[in-house]
């Protein structure tokens, strides 16, 4: 038996006999036997503890990360500068043991924390409620389409091609197993194509889902496309970077039903892909559909401030087939970095995050067209991220970034057609002139 199980034979067969099967095998006799690996595993000879440690160290030490690579790599997780004091603070114990408020009258510290940030979130998106959060920005965005066919009734989500590939195939998925109908919006020059989502809007149409700035780095024009998703009485639905709006125009101000998005940048390290969190908010008429928990502040018997869980729409706490969402957790840990960079950079910090991200962006972007090799695919502005188009292999061209420590633009000819030579290429406050004179430098010789 392994080491870690401490089943002995005795309760394996026991186990076995009350499920009258004889066999481990028998238990697994449903999966197809083409599926099964019928083979001893190709392991070595045992190694002992000391020698486990080393030589997963060295497997390990194949791995390049950006503390030795210069990061031009975005597409959705950015390496943004997380400040000092959100490390120690967020490794205290009391807050990296906390589960979940079950129990909210003796959880105050977790609650006022999430009281926090929703306020933050509120603050940053300018709407009017926000939820605990929840997985991921994909999820979110899934919750919120979830949210627009239960308030309308109707049962079409449309989705912009220009909205992240990964949020996308993450929509689809769920919105499959709900029957709920998915048109994508083709793009016109880098933006969404207006001319095809009027033609798509119709009475079944649910809601929206525009990304702002879109997965190419370009900013959404929203005046006409808010007066044509409302007019239709659909909700619109905008998944945003959190640091772009320290610069730009805001959810609330721009009309937004729903804000959704991936708290990663917001002081939460790239930790190879997760975990990060998603952060909804809405307006106040949209407040009974959240799904998750809203913490609010009140006062106890003493008169003293207190906090408790004001909406617990999840299936945890009520009838499963009444839940709003089957998602338990709101990632606390992670909204709880949120909160501790939100306060850390303040919105003087935040609004200086934004604006050094759109200089130096378009620097680069000027650098290296200047080259001659490259230009911008698209004639539109941006914010942090630019599409460079050339000659060359994207995958080849990568490879050859690598060999100079550089991280390169992301390959969109895996997700867009007709774009197998152009990259994404992203630039944070994080980059120097340095560092992108010598990306300009080494594409001009590639």
């Amino acid at each position: 038996m392994h080491r870690y199980i401490p089943n002995t034979e005795a309760d394996s067969k026991y186990m076995l006999q009350s499920m009258d099967l004889e066999s481990i095998d028998d238990l697994f006799s449903v999966i197809p036997k083409e599926l099964i690996f019928n083979r001893e595993l190709n392991f070595d000879d045992a190694m002992s503890e000391i020698e486990i440690k080393k030589h997963f160290a060295e497997i390990g030490g194949n791995n390049k990360s950006i503390d030795e690579l210069t990061c031009f790599l975005g597409a959705g997780a950015y390496d943004h500068y997380i400040p000092s004091i959100i490390r120690h603070l967020a490794k205290r114990s009391e807050f990296y043991t906390a589960y979940t408020p079950y129990q909210p009258e003796i959880s105050q510290g977790t609650l006022q924390a999430i009281f926090e940030y929703q306020t933050m979130i509120c603050n940053l998106t300018n709407m009017d409620v926000s939820n605990a959060s929840v997985y991921d920005g994909a999820t979110a965005s899934v919750e919120a389409a979830l949210m627009a066919v239960d308030n309308t009734r109707r049962n079409t989500i449309l989705v912009s091609k220009t909205l992240s590939p990964e949020v996308r195939k993450v929509i689809k998925t769920y919105m499959r197993f709900r029957k709920i109908n998915v048109k994508e919006i083709e793009m016109a020059e880098g933006v969404i194509d207006i001319d095809e989502l009027k033609a798509s809007i119709d009475k079944d149409t649910a809601a929206l889902i525009l990304q702002n700035p879109n997965f190419f780095g370009i900013i959404e024009e929203f005046e006409e496309i808010e007066k044509l998703i409302h007019s239709n009485k659909s909700l619109l639905i905008s998944y945003v970077d959190p640091i772009s709006l320290g610069l730009l125009k805001t959810p609330g101000e721009l009309g937004v039903d729903i804000a959704v998005g991936d708290g990663q940048s917001l002081g939460n390290s790239l930790n190879y892909g997760g975990a990060y969190l998603g952060f909804m908010a809405a307006n106040s008429k949209l407040v009974r559909k959240m799904p998750g928990r809203i913490v609010g502040q009140s006062v106890d018997a003493e008169g003293k401030r207190a906090f408790v869980l004001t909406l617990q729409a999840r299936e945890q706490h009520i009838r499963r087939y009444k839940a709003t969402s089957n998602i338990c957790s709101n990632q606390a840990l992670n909204a709880l970095i949120a909160s501790i960079y939100m306060v850390t950079m303040g919105k003087r910090g935040i609004k200086e995050v934004a604006l050094q991200c759109a200089q130096k962006s378009h620097y680069a972007a000027n650098k290296i067209m200047e080259t001659g090799k490259y230009k911008l695919a698209f004639n539109k502005p941006f914010f942090k991220e630019f599409v460079l188009t050339g000659d060359s292999d994207v995958s080849d061209l990568n490879k050859e970034l690598l060999k100079h420590s550089i991280l390169g633009g992301y390959d969109l000819g895996k997700d867009y057609d007709n774009m197998d030579k152009s990259f994404l290429v992203c630039v944070t406050e994080k980059r120097t002139k340095k560092e992108i004179d010598k990306l300009s430098s080494v594409l001009e010789v590639l």
